[in-house]
């Protein structure tokens, strides 16, 4: 039995949305690969990357396409806003489910309980033991924001 990675998965959706005349499907995962690719070839030497290697890459193209969303949102552009938002989804499909704003709070809870912290001089300590349980479960930005917002409370 042969596994696919999450690369290879990601170049036979390629094709399939070619075939079916899906531009946005193979317009973003066109670009999702060559930003795998440059990844591959950055450093002294090619490599392969791991699929936990990938789906960082995915999660960092999916970011991008909040930001520029938002900010074509700002800039009263809501089309190109749009077409963001369409290829973030896209995206959200190779990802794993994010979590919820509930689950991502008992976490927190209880790794402020875990390190002892105190106070919002203690959000390193906190971020250390929470970072590695949310890690691709949650932006680090969300995480940020809820461990500020426990502290402070």
């Amino acid at each position: 039995m042969t596994t696919t990675t999450l690369k290879q998965r990601l170049k036979d959706d390629l094709t399939t949305a070619m075939k079916s005349r899906d531009e946005l499907r193979s317009a973003t995962i066109r670009l999702t690969l060559s930003a795998i690719t440059k990844e591959e070839v950055a450093g002294d030497t090619a490599r392969q990357l791991s699929d936990d290697e990938v789906l960082k890459v995915i999660a960092r193209e999916a970011k991008k396409r909040r930001e520029a969303a938002e900010a074509f949102a700002q800039g009263g552009r809501a089309e190109s806003a749009e077409r963001e938002l369409a290829e973030g989804e896209v995206l959200a499909a190779y990802l794993p489910r994010q979590l919820s704003d509930e689950e991502l709070a008992d976490l927190v809870r209880a790794a402020i309980a875990e390190s002892g912290a105190a106070g919002p001089k203690a959000m390193g300590a906190v971020m250390k033991v929470v970072n590695p349980k949310v890690a691709g479960l949650a932006e680090g930005g969300r995480v940020a924001a809820e461990v500020k917002r426990q502290l402070a409370g």
